[in-house]
């Protein structure tokens, strides 16, 4: 069976070109994570790598497929330059490693909170998974495992959040399109909710 996280780093520099800048961080009784650092142009993108190592299961399963299952990857993409974005390395590093800690399965229209912001003094404590495929293409693996996924986490604010648990993911999604929200923006204030 072949070692995944090599696979997803070398799909990560193909789409995104050469790491920047890398950090590592060990949860107990988890594999490490990495949060690897893009620079293009006045945007940042942070992507998480090893929460693909292993197939997010089920929380309700009875046992734990050490094969089969979703996997993924993170991504977050912000305006370079305008607060210290930087310091969202741990906090990704703690959205990735939820699958192993909490037993979460990360998937499109989720919220993750890490219960503080993202970096300091950044609007936002969440943020919603979305649809994967844009940026950085599905790495197909050998059966019987699962594509690893390369899932976009785009910031909330706390009333977004709450916002989102009530009219779903796809609302709030329409409610920035329509307010022509930049959601790269790491200082942007919540859209219009009412």
């Amino acid at each position: 069976m072949a070692d995944v996280v090599p696979l997803v780093e070398a799909r990560l520099r193909t789409a995104l070109g050469e790491p920047d800048a890398r950090a590592s961080v060990t949860f107990l009784g988890t594999d490490r994570i990495e949060v690897l650092r893009f620079t293009e142009g006045d945007v940042v993108r942070y992507a998480s790598l090893g929460m693909s190592a292993h197939p997010m299961t089920d929380p309700t399963s009875v046992v734990a497929d050490p094969v089969r299952g979703p996997r993924a990857e993170l991504l977050l993409s912000v305006r370079a330059g305008v607060a210290d974005t930087d310091k969202v390395l741990r906090p990704l590093a703690v959205l990735a490693a939820s699958p192993q800690v909490e037993g979460v399965v990360v998937a499109p229209g989720a919220s993750l909170d890490v219960g503080e912001p993202l970096w300091p003094g950044a609007p936002f404590t969440s943020v919603l998974v979305a649809e994967p495929g844009g940026l950085v293409e599905d790495l197909e693996l050998d059966e019987p495992l699962d594509p690893v996924r390369f899932l976009p986490l785009l910031p909330m604010t706390p009333n977004e959040a709450a916002w989102k648990r009530v009219h779903g993911a796809q609302e709030l999604q329409e409610r920035w399109l329509a307010h022509k929200t930049d959601l790269r923006d790491p200082s942007r204030r919540s859209v219009p909710l009412d």
